[in-house]
């Protein structure tokens, strides 16, 4: 059984801007994980988000596959990604929908989106998700140049922020599905962006490991706390500081719902 790990905990509402990106620095040397709390996403929205999240999934697959992943956008099915291409396992056990950055006008229009028939409210539920996220994350990423000892608005004066490749995905890990072969919901991996802020919903599952260079590796239990966002660091992040802040590998084992 896999130790619990007890991450920091940052608060986006803080008015004490440089302590707080004074912890952030030392979460993402130490952990390359955290969880931020006053992040603009209410609990009641949350689990709205979840309820039309699970009545997406829980679609007949043929309405599911009429949205078929296209230009990185809409819907994957169980086994169609491998995070660890070593792995000898057919894929992970896990569907995803993908929704591309509302802010850049030029790609918009390749999301994909459920009819309202099909699902109502599903589309403008998720479109506010996105928003509320991106403003969550700019305001964290202007914390996190603080914490590089930067000018807060950095990343926006160099145009990072201009358009950013920001992605949407809802997950969908089904559980045990009576294979000993199916280990992971989703294999050993890192992020390959800036950072993953990650909603969960109190199933447990994530699990990280610190030094995933060392062997044996230790995966230790990433818990749900109410109200909170999981923040993980992604290898862009990691290049970008010279490894000063480190992505530490994640899977995600499969429950049953």
């Amino acid at each position: 059984m896999a130790a619990t790990l007890s991450l920091p905990i940052i608060d986006l509402s803080s008015p004490h801007r440089l302590s707080t990106a004074s912890s952030i620095r030392q979460a993402c040397i130490e952990y390359g994980f955290f969880y931020i709390v006053n992040h603009g996403v209410d609990d009641e929205f949350v689990t709205e988000v979840f309820h039309h999240s699970a009545n997406f999934f829980s679609l007949p697959l043929h309405h599911k596959m009429n949205l078929a992943r296209n230009e990185y956008r809409g819907y994957t099915p169980l086994y169609a990604e491998n995070l660890d291409p070593t792995s000898p396992s057919k894929g992970d056990p896990k569907e995803s929908y993908y929704i591309g950055s509302l802010e850049d006008t030029t790609s918009v229009q390749l999301n994909q989106w459920p009819s309202e028939e099909l699902l109502p409210n599903w589309r403008p539920t998720m479109e506010s998700l996105f928003w509320k996220v991106l403003t969550a994350g700019k305001e964290l990423l202007s914390l996190i140049a603080l914490s590089l000892n930067l000018d807060e608005d950095y990343f926006e004066k160099i145009g990072a922020l201009n358009k950013p490749a920001a992605f949407l995905r809802l997950l969908h890990y089904p559980g045990e599905l009576g294979s000993c072969e199916e280990i992971y919901g989703a294999s050993p991996h890192s992020d390959y962006g800036m950072v993953t802020l990650l909603l969960t919903n109190g199933v447990p599952g994530l699990q990280i490991c610190k030094e995933k260079f060392k062997q044996p590796q230790v995966w230790e239990d990433v818990p749900h706390v109410k109200g909170a966002l999981i923040v993980n660091i992604g290898d862009l992040m990691e290049r970008w500081t010279n490894c000063l802040y480190r992505w530490h590998s994640s899977w995600t084992r499969p429950q049953t719902l």
